[in-house]
């Protein structure tokens, strides 16, 4: 029996729209988050597994950090650091990666390589998905759960100047700030001497605890003329000099009995071969992230960059400043920030960040179900730490 043309018709635009589905629900995944509206408290934090006779707490470690200052240079390619661009163009920043008490790292950032959703993925450590890219147009005020609204609920100070993305994302988180725009590729000058002329005043006043700088130059000559273009040097040169002041003023000078500061050197993506982002390519998410600080011990040479994962950036943040770890988080921390705390300290970071993790995964697939969590949390812990400070295999082995 043959079939009628409108059914066979209809048939057809079934299997179409269902194709659009399929395809959409590929593309615009729904992403990974708790169906909890609030946001993570410090008197959420689960208590320590109970470990032979020592007491448990339900705190989290002390922090590790007095100031945290972020330099986020927009489109900064691993190699523009690591790279012989970077031994050329950024001599001041490139000795601290080779020598200084830093840690240098690969930062990967997930697609879309595009500036709004990369903010977020380092502010909540999540990962934002392709619709973000056309809200990217117009940001709106990030309700969601992020390191920011952390920090100034525990009352510390955030300034801000750069691309005026964040000032829309955290409307009422600044307690000074400054935007510009960055939607004018044609300016690479102007863009980021609006950022650099507020830096001698503020980094000589002590009202602020966390400074934050989104440079947009760099981006801009990429969408001009590309990633070889002769302008590139110039502008690594320039901001170069903005780190060589950063950590003249904030790293080297300061006072006794103080907490270390810290001062954070990150791209939001990078920059393709024709000077673009957006997509998957190496070089678009491949970033660099330089971690300086007197907390970290000095290095003897740059060796090869450890390769992590953007987000891993947020849950580390925030247990370095006593913060509680976003909910939507999906980020590890990083161990090598951690080393130099206790062995009790570092698990109890790993406690907490694997409650965090478990957590999320519970809240957003129902049908997770999780036994004896504080000690499965405690007994990975120790099993990571163990695989991570292999001088200390008999206290791992006490502990499990």
């Amino acid at each position: 029996m043959k079939l009628s043309s409108s059914v066979f018709a209809s048939f057809c635009l079934i299997t179409e729209l269902l194709g659009i589905a399929l395809f959409l629900r590929g593309f615009f995944p729904v992403p990974i988050k708790s169906s909890l509206s609030s946001k993570s408290k410090l008197s959420d934090l689960p208590a320590e597994p109970v470990v032979g006779s020592n007491p448990n707490s339900t705190k989290v470690p002390p922090p590790l950090f007095n100031r945290v200052v972020i330099v986020l240079i927009d489109a900064l390619r691993d190699d523009f650091v690591f790279g012989p661009s970077g031994k050329r163009f950024m001599p001041y920043t490139r000795n601290l990666v080779e020598s200084g008490s830093s840690h240098s790292f690969i930062a990967k950032a997930r697609p879309p390589t595009v500036t709004m959703p990369r903010i977020k993925a380092l502010t909540t450590g999540s990962i934002p998905g392709f619709i973000d890219v056309v809200l990217n147009l117009n940001s709106q005020a990030l309700l969601e759960d992020n390191l920011l609204w952390q920090a100034k609920n525990t009352g510390k100070r955030i300034i801000f100047y750069g691309d005026d993305t964040w000032v829309r994302l955290f409307p009422k988180h600044f307690l000074e700030y400054d935007g510009t725009t960055s939607f004018f590729v044609s300016d690479y000058t102007e863009v980021d001497n609006n950022v650099t002329r507020h830096l001698d005043s503020t980094l000589k006043r002590d009202d602020w605890d966390v400074l934050i700088l989104h440079y947009l130059g760099l981006d801009h000559i990429g969408h001009i003329s590309g990633p070889h273009s002769s302008l590139i040097g110039p502008k690594l040169l320039e901001m170069d000099d903005v780190m060589k002041k950063i950590h003249t003023s904030v790293i080297t000078t300061e006072a006794e009995g103080t907490l270390p500061n810290l001062l954070v050197l990150c791209g939001d993506h990078g920059m393709s071969e024709t000077g673009s982002h957006g997509g998957s390519s190496e070089a678009e998410v491949n970033t660099p992230l330089v971690l300086i600080s007197p907390a970290f011990p000095t290095k003897e040479d740059m060796g090869e960059p450890v390769v992590v994962e953007q987000v891993d950036l947020t849950p580390t943040l925030a247990l370095a400043l006593a913060l509680p770890i976003s909910q939507n988080s999906v980020g590890r921390l990083i161990p090598a920030v951690f080393e130099k705390a206790s062995l009790r300290e570092q698990l109890r970071y790993l406690h907490i960040n694997g409650h965090q993790l478990s957590s999320l995964l519970r809240d957003s697939n129902p049908g997770f179900h999780k036994a004896s969590e504080d000690r499965q949390c405690s007994r990975l812990g120790v099993m990571h730490l163990c695989r991570q400070t292999w001088s200390l295999p008999l206290e791992c082995h006490k502990s499990i």
